[in-house]
């Protein structure tokens, strides 16, 4: 995988300051808060999706082109919340997510919008709040596995190739930073391969670029295994993507904060740059929901933080503004993870299991 030298951005700096000062704030699910507005097909569809043949309502993101009003006044609750950055509405703006809803030529629309929208949304917090606030473009998992099978009868078939999957990110990586995004940050990883397809599309594009940005990485640990989807531990995990040298890395999603504790703790021992955290609202209820009170969720991450094991927080799905204002003021007085001093140089591998050769 090709790194860039190029110099880090003026962001990446400004934020290094920050993730060691304080623990710093994420904001909370997008999903959430667009469900709780209720909208309806004709919102999804706006005036430029009219005459669309398949039906939208579901395709968040969207939003961003047809009802941008909505997508900012998030974006501004968090922020009033306490969130020093929030992600841009793109969790699923891939051609290849996009093409459930035949929308894959919007891509590059979708994205940039998002991404203005988002500036916007944080210019005008800057001023407001008088503190810095930054963008974060969202780099989903798409709906496809690049080291799986979706066939259980033809485990050697693959329903994406690491070549659509580098062209995918890359496009929509471009249309985030041109719309201003400040930081990337490729979430949810269930699938490793397709995280370093991610990575690499990220590499290239900063091979375009005058600096590199902050990359911040996120990945899921999908039930008490302690394993991702496609099998690997943290430890496994962190040592495939290590070489991409992130700014953060961390989990987030499929698990509450107290079943996160065990992996967070691990990943807390064994990184040498920033680690983030940002857990559901508690475990989904038999209607899909999530019942953890923005109390209940502040206490367990305030013990996280006052254990020394992150430098952000934030929420994920069924979490608000109200669990951000929680968040923010449980560990207000707390102080961040340091960053540890860089380990002796070892030979570490990773498979499913991490294997390091001293």
């Amino acid at each position: 995988m090709p790194v860039s030298t190029h110099p880090v951005s003026s962001t990446a700096a400004e934020l290094h300051r920050l993730f060691e000062r304080r623990i710093v704030l994420l904001d909370g699910a997008m999903g959430t808060m667009i469900q709780n507005c209720r909208l309806t097909e004709a919102d999804f569809r706006g005036d430029r999706c009219k005459g669309h043949p398949p039906d939208l309502k579901g395709n968040n993101d969207l939003l961003c082109l047809t009802r941008a009003d909505v997508i900012e006044d998030i974006h501004r609750q968090y922020f009033e919340a306490g969130a020093d950055i929030v992600e841009t509405n793109t969790f699923n703006s891939t051609r290849i997510s996009q093409a459930d809803y035949q929308t894959e030529s919007l891509v590059p629309e979708i994205n940039y919008a998002a991404a203005r929208i988002a500036r916007s949304a944080a210019d005008k917090a800057s001023v407001k709040l008088g503190r810095r606030c930054f963008v974060a473009g969202a780099l989903g998992p798409t709906n496809r596995t690049a080291s799986m099978s979706p066939d259980v009868n033809r485990p050697d078939y693959r329903a994406v190739t690491f070549d659509q999957l580098v062209a995918a990110y890359y496009e929509q990586a471009r249309a985030l930073v041109e719309g201003g995004a400040e930081i990337l940050l490729v979430e949810t990883i269930f699938d490793t391969l397709n995280a370093k397809a991610a990575l690499f599309a990220i590499e290239n594009l900063f091979d375009e670029l005058p600096a590199r940005l902050p990359v911040m990485i996120s990945v899921t640990i999908t039930d008490a295994s302690g394993r991702t989807l496609s099998g690997q531990t943290v430890e496994a995990f962190y040592n495939s993507v290590i070489h991409a040298r992130p700014f953060s890395i961390g989990l987030n999603c499929a698990l509450g904060a107290k079943q996160m504790r065990p992996y967070l703790e691990e990943l807390a021992r064994i990184a040498e740059c920033f680690v983030t955290c940002y857990p559901n609202a508690g475990l989904p209820n038999a209607f899909g929901g999530y019942d953890e009170t923005p109390a209940e969720m502040a206490a367990t991450l305030r013990e996280f933080a006052a254990s020394g094991w992150v430098n952000l927080l934030g929420g994920c799905c069924g979490s608000t503004p109200a669990h951000i204002k929680a968040i923010a003021t449980a560990v207000a007085d707390l102080k961040p993870r340091p960053l540890p001093a860089v380990a002796a140089p070892a030979l570490r591998l990773s498979g499913l299991e991490p294997l390091t050769v001293a």
